[in-house]
């Protein structure tokens, strides 16, 4: 199904701006909608034939919908859309007629159309209709709450038609937001409260406010409550500037262990300023919950940092063993495991420093090329390169992938580029080429695909990497195809030297 904008681009030739306002209604009509009890679907005109074509809608959560199939594309002329028409073309909201009947469903329809402000803050030309349209199979008197919900819809309405509705979202504002079920306050030009529904009064009460809120002036009371007088100074404030007029940020207010969050909306139909509405929702479990993982964070924080300096602790002892020890070959193979666990220690280095159990991980393979290049038991000066991107890697990838990089790229400086004037040097002082090193990255299908490849000598004649000797190897085969569940192959590259490429797959896989 093609989405608002592209229904809009291809059918009418509304504005940039005009179609970003109707995004702005799509965002925030469900409180509209289940204010209303009713149906909203956005209509919008057809270039040159008179009709209509639906490019949003949605479904009240308060009432039964009067539609059970989806209209968004549907484009309709003719009698069915002479509300919308007169709505559109007079300017005004349209609630005249008998109830139509949709299959079974019978329904009133009602049209709203939809203006953009101009810059001057006068209000523009119809864009749009949107159709109120109430499924009436479960009429009923209404009870106190259905009325206040009805009588805060219309002024709703009015104030789409007017092109105050909606309010601009703030900078940074998700759409996440207290919604009518949560909890809903209106009050009037005083700022004094005329309704709350039950569970609004159920939210204050947590707050600890034990008695009826209706006649209490609302900002005064946020004060009051608040623990944090700044907080209380805020939420106050931003009642008194819907108040005003004006479509504050959302706050929240926290007392007697309890977290509330509210959003302000002025009313003002026809520009008159008669109170504001006030959307209240408790999120004492959803900040509790918050508050639990922020600690669970910063204790796996720790405990990478720990782990890190632990793994450096080990680097040094075996670094000091190293420089103890008179047999070369003993010698050798301690200074290989300082580099693998100095390997590890960066990957655990990182994860500190992260808010999740995830790394970027082009930083750690530039660490450890440049390490291998300074440490490497070799005289030729080997370049290295990286091509392409890893990108962000969970953590039981990243930490077996840089252990693999590690011997890889030891493997290339150390055994691809033999000492210049020795037989079989083809990139010594005689050939002109830089020897070189290039790692490339790049993912396709939920695999990373990575290479390591030289311009050094090759393998050697009749190389077997199953049956090869150097426990590098062998922890590299183990990693790639126990840990990481991959595969690797090492061969001869198409202009020279050696590549390994491995290819690791990024899914999860159950263990």
């Amino acid at each position: 199904m093609s989405t608002l904008r592209d229904l809009a681009e291809e059918h009418t030739q509304l504005r940039p701006a005009d179609i970003d306002h109707l995004h702005r209604i799509a965002g925030d009509w469900q409180l509209l909608s289940d204010l209303s009890f009713a149906d909203l679907l956005l209509w919008v005109p057809v270039d040159g034939d008179g009709a209509f074509l639906c490019v949003a809608q949605v479904r009240p959560t308060t009432a039964p919908t009067a539609y059970l199939d989806d209209q968004v594309g549907r484009i309709v002329g003719g009698p069915e859309v002479a509300h919308l028409e007169v709505a559109y073309r007079q300017g005004r909201i349209w609630r005249e007629g008998d109830p139509v009947w949709y299959g079974d469903v019978p329904a009133r329809h009602e049209a709203i159309p939809v203006r953009l402000r101009t810059a001057d803050g006068e209000a523009g030309e119809v864009v749009a209709v949107v159709g109120r349209d109430t499924n009436l199979s479960t009429a009923r008197t209404p009870s106190q709450l259905e009325l206040n919900y009805l009588t805060t819809a219309d002024d709703l309405a009015q104030m789409i038609a007017d092109g105050t509705f909606p309010p601009p979202r703030h900078p940074g504002e998700t759409t996440s937001a207290p919604r009518v079920g949560d909890g809903l306050v209106r009050l009037d030009a005083n700022g004094k409260v005329t309704y709350a529904s039950p569970n609004a009064q159920s939210a204050y009460r947590r707050l600890g406010y034990a008695s009826h809120l209706v006649g209490e002036d609302l900002a005064k009371l946020h004060r009051r409550l608040a623990a944090d007088p700044l907080e209380g100074t805020d939420a106050g404030n931003a009642v008194l500037a819907a108040l005003r007029g004006e479509a504050p940020p959302r706050r929240e207010i926290d007392a007697r262990g309890a977290t509330m969050l509210t959003r302000a909306l002025p009313l003002m139909p026809a520009g008159v300023p008669i109170g504001a509405l006030v959307l209240v929702r408790d999120i004492t479990e959803v900040r509790r919950r918050d508050r639990a993982l922020i600690t669970k964070d910063a204790t796996i924080r720790e405990i990478h940092h720990r782990v890190k300096n632990n793994l450096q602790t080990v680097a040094a002892l075996l670094r000091l063993q190293a420089r103890r020890v008179a047999m070369p070959e003993a010698r050798v193979a301690l200074e290989e495991s300082v580099r693998r666990v100095a390997s590890i220690a960066l990957v655990h280095e990182t994860l500190s420093m992260s808010s999740d159990e995830a790394v970027e991980f082009d930083g750690i393979v530039d660490r450890v090329a440049s390490a291998a290049t300074e440490v490497a038991a070799t005289e030729v000066t080997v370049g290295m390169r990286r091509r392409g991107s890893f990108g962000v890697l969970p953590a039981e990838i990243a930490t077996s992938l840089v252990m693999v990089l590690n011997e890889l790229l030891l493997n290339a400086v150390e055994h691809g580029f033999p000492p210049a004037g020795e037989d079989g040097a083809p990139t010594g002082a005689g050939s002109g080429v830089k020897p070189e090193v290039v790692v490339t990255a790049h993912r396709f299908r939920k695999q990373l695909h990575v290479s390591v490849a030289d311009n050094g000598r090759g393998l050697p004649a009749q190389f077997d990497a199953e049956r090869a000797g150097r426990l590098g190897l062998q922890i590299v085969r183990a990693l790639v195809t126990g840990e990481l569940r991959g595969s690797i192959e090492l061969r001869n590259g198409a202009e020279g030297g050696t590549e390994a490429v491995l290819v690791v797959p990024l899914a999860r896989q159950p263990g």
